[in-house]
């Protein structure tokens, strides 16, 4: 039986997934993780574990199907991270995560003065903002020079999977593209001054599309994983651009929103299109561009509350349901782990405006379900605003299985989302762009893999309620924005 592997790395999990030739799941594993918070505004993690995960999913997959025959493996991760090994790809520290890492605010404002924001923007195609991979190398360079001299080589979880399994460094465009300022948009290559002045010593991985085959699985790592050496490795990319694939929300005028941990939108297009508070990138395939944002805390925020109220998922739910639009008259913004688009605030932080002693956990629920479709609104409105022409919207992640979730999304926004029959994530993205890339003959269509069966419509008559919440977030960050300043300077202090 012709099946594709695929595995991507997560922010709480590494994820795994056997598929056969039409798209059909056989089987799924999971590994469970934790990211490491040393300091406020640190998020890292030891990026061994994510090999580790990755021969135990495996090995889990294929016991499942001893018949099956692997075509190909996919691979994708949480990004961009930054992950610097040494010249025997052993790590010198622990992987730096994506834009919910803040450290790099002096390397940002530094490289910005030095080279000059325009500048930036115009080689680039964004601006630096905490999601920048290139300042947080500069950070390991000024904080960290022993760790940083012994560097050769960067990687983020897709790459530094497929060079376990095949031996190939390579880095695919779209994550390049977050590795700013070091990656030139519209010449689609690393800029070699920029690279020389702040990454000098490592050297440049080679660049390829998510979807080119990097190289064969290994016989060493054909011994670790059970999967037959050989076997064609996919580069892969960032988790949020594997989801798009996995729900085929990569075409132009599409928009994907991610629902997670953290919330993640991204619109196609043709053009490359600039805008300080948004992220400019390469996208997954050639001749795309694409405009993406996202939120610091979604199912990180419900998490929370789950985990401070004591209750289950199901009964915050219909609590929260109950509560009604509006929450009974909270207003909560959702910036507990700072924000990145459109307002790229790290030192943002949350806010419950409008407690009583009348409001129940169900309306502080209701309230956050409602915050995230806010900062939903504020980046599609920000994005249509720079000139993303958005005409489909589709859902994936875990966060899709609750239906009321959704409709927040799409009555908060006024948009129409698609769900596909499967949104099990950037695995099941991974396994098809493997599929894609080892075919014989015609290559599979994800629509023939993943067709919509559903369409969340939004309820017009709440449209006027939530048009004056809108206006009300907008001016709840503009009210407190210097209080949560001054309270985030207060919690970086030490202890």
């Amino acid at each position: 039986m012709r099946c594709t592997l695929g595995v991507d790395v997560g922010t709480s999990s590494t994820k795994g997934v056997l598929t056969d030739a039409d798209g059909v799941i056989l089987a799924t594993a999971t590994r469970a993780h934790d990211v490491d918070r040393p300091r406020s505004g640190w998020v890292e993690m030891d990026g061994r574990i994510w090999w580790d995960e990755f021969i135990a999913i495996a090995r889990e997959l294929l016991s499942a199907h001893p018949d099956a025959e692997i075509a190909g493996v996919g691979v994708s991760g949480m990004g961009p991270c930054v992950l610097l090994a040494d010249e025997n790809d052993e790590p010198v520290r622990p992987a730096i995560l994506y834009g919910v890492d803040t450290r790099a605010a002096a390397q940002i404002t530094r490289m910005t003065e030095e080279i000059g924001e325009d500048e930036i923007a115009r080689v680039g195609g964004s601006i630096l903002t905490s999601q920048a991979a290139g300042a947080k190398i500069a950070w390991i360079a000024d904080e960290e020079p022993e760790a940083f001299a012994r560097a050769k080589r960067l990687f983020m979880p897709a790459s530094w999977l497929a060079r376990r399994l095949t031996g190939a460094y390579v880095l695919d465009h779209q994550s390049a593209s977050q590795t700013s300022p070091l990656y030139d948009i519209e010449g689609e290559r690393w800029h070699e001054p920029w690279w020389q002045r702040y990454a000098e010593g490592i050297e440049q991985p080679p660049l390829l599309w998510a979807g080119d085959i990097a190289g064969g699985v290994s016989d060493e790592a054909s011994v670790l994983t059970g999967i037959p050496a050989g076997t064609p490795v996919i580069a892969g990319t960032i988790d949020a651009w594997t989801e798009a694939v996995s729900v085929g929300a990569h075409e132009v005028g599409d928009l994907m929103l991610m629902y997670g941990t953290t919330m993640f939108l991204i619109a196609t297009g043709e053009q490359t299109l600039r805008t300080p508070s948004m992220w400019t990138t390469a996208g997954a395939f050639v001749g795309t561009r694409n405009l993406a944002g996202g939120l610091s805390t979604s199912g990180a925020l419900t998490a929370w509350l789950k985990d401070l109220s004591g209750a289950d998922y199901a009964q915050l739910l219909a609590e929260a349901e109950a509560s009604g639009p509006g929450a009974r008259g909270l207003l909560m913004l959702p910036y507990f782990a700072g924000e990145r688009t459109p307002i790229q605030d790290p030192d943002a932080r949350g806010v419950i405006a409008g407690l009583t002693l009348e409001h129940s956990r169900g309306d502080l629920y209701r309230a956050a379900l409602e915050a995230t479709a806010l900062g939903v609104r504020h980046n599609v409105e920000t994005m249509r605003a720079a000139g993303a022409e958005i005409r489909r919207i589709v859902a994936v992640g875990g966060g899709t299985q609750g239906r009321l979730w959704l409709q927040v999304v799409s009555d908060v926004t006024g948009l129409v989302q698609e769900v596909p029959r499967t949104t099990i994530g950037a695995s099941y993205g991974a396994a098809f762009l493997a599929a894609v890339a080892t075919a014989d003959g015609d290559a599979p269509l994800i629509t023939g893999w993943n067709p919509v069966t559903d369409r969340i419509e939004p309820d017009p008559a709440l449209r006027e309620t939530y048009d004056a919440l809108f206006d009300r977030y907008l001016r709840l960050y503009a009210g407190t924005k210097d209080v949560a300043h001054e309270l985030a300077a207060e919690q970086r202090r030490p202890s």
